[in-house]
């Protein structure tokens, strides 16, 4: 289908957020280490993140149209349904010019306009779903594509033609899998005998963990057996530091408390840490995972069809997680479920044990396994 003779082609689409953007970026890094020469183009919407992050990796990006309907009958839908059918156009004239031998999408709106052209004009496509339960886009289009790569084991059941379906795992970064604790620690400046709780609400942070961090710091400032790191989030910094003063903690003489407001070395981090609180997003739990972390996981209350609680409780059915829901957690609830893992080593070992058994160190290579058996399978 390539346009010269052993040049193949893909397109990767994924767009609105870092988890379908970064994932798709993987996905063609991967594309390029298995097939050395492959032509890669990142299909995106036309005024989404997903522009500039792809410019900085170099690949060539084209835009399209892209909305998503409400969930709720509204005339609203109707300029959203002439969104799509104009993304469709788009799509379906791009793959036609492009002739990719694979299409490939990670989710987000757009990735409805681009997989469905691709499919109509029987070009192999895949799909790859993060979170534990499916995302509207991906379950309609399970129904048309060749593969559907999973996550976790739980969202499998969505989807209706299981012989689809691989457990692939999401990609995680090459830096949090080389990351080691030795090292993490010495990057970080702690200690190596003591017990690391790192806290962190994502990059722009989480109100509700900061606000529940602070009886933690309380609790713990100047505690012997532990250092704690939080990530306040650039936006709630100032008052996280405001809320501490007013607890009455004394920042500069606890001894064992860093605060960032924002951590450019996670993979460090990471890799030192021996208990995580915060959110459930499926890069984070992927993370978490391949390092084999125990954690006390938050899910956003707001997240599109609540799939952060699904996530998180699909961890705490292997029990390699603790779930407390956004509206439950208080500083004292949070100060409890700590210390409880603190004086207990053994449970937090089950838990890291089974958070490691959920890792899947070869989500990449998995993933591009399939895309390599599409291409067999459109040769035969």
């Amino acid at each position: 289908m390539s346009n010269e003779v052993g040049r193949l082609r893909f397109v990767v689409a994924g767009g609105g957020t870092g988890g379908h953007i970064y994932p798709a970026l993987a996905i063609a890094h991967g594309l390029k280490e298995r097939y050395p020469g492959a032509e890669i183009l990142y299909i995106g919407t036309a005024r989404g993140m997903e522009a500039d992050i792809v410019a900085n990796e170099g690949l060539p990006f084209k835009g399209i149209a892209a909305a998503g309907l409400k969930r709720k009958l509204s005339l609203r839908n109707l300029p959203v349904l002439w969104q799509a059918g104009r993304g469709l156009l788009q799509a379906y004239g791009i793959i036609r010019d492009w002739q990719p031998d694979v299409v490939i999408g990670t989710g987000g709106y757009v990735c409805g306009p681009v997989v469905l052209a691709a499919a109509l004009i029987r070009i192999p496509t895949l799909i790859h779903e993060q979170n534990a339960f499916p995302g509207v886009t991906n379950r309609i289009l399970s129904r048309f594509v060749k593969r559907v790569a999973v996550t976790f084991a739980d969202s499998i059941k969505y989807f209706p033609y299981r012989e689809k379906v691989r457990l692939t795992g999401l990609p995680v970064r090459p830096e949090i899998l080389a990351a080691d604790r030795e090292t993490g620690l010495k990057k970080m400046g702690l200690s190596g005998d003591k017990f690391l709780l790192f806290s962190f609400g994502g990059s722009r942070g989480a109100r509700t963990i900061n606000e529940a961090i602070v009886a933690v710091i309380k609790m713990f400032a100047g505690d012997t057996r532990l250092n704690i790191l939080h990530v306040t989030g650039n936006a709630g910094h100032e008052e996280f530091l405001d809320r501490c003063a007013a607890a009455g903690i004394k920042l500069d003489r606890a001894g064992n408390v860093t605060i960032m407001s924002y951590i450019y070395n996670m993979q460090d981090a990471l890799a030192a840490a021996d208990l995580v609180i915060g959110r459930s997003g499926a890069a984070t739990l992927a993370e978490l995972t391949a390092l084999g972390i125990p954690s006390i996981l938050i899910p956003y209350p707001f997240a599109s069809e609540n799939h952060q609680e699904f996530n998180a409780r699909a961890m705490e059915k292997e029990k390699a997680a603790l779930v407390v829901l956004d509206h439950e957690l208080s500083g004292d609830m949070l100060c409890r479920k700590v210390a409880e893992l603190l004086n207990d080593r053994g449970r937090l070992a089950v838990m890291g044990a089974a958070s490691k058994r959920m890792g899947k160190n070869r989500a990449l290579e998995d993933i591009i396994d399939c895309v390599e058996e599409l291409l067999k399978n459109s040769k035969q």
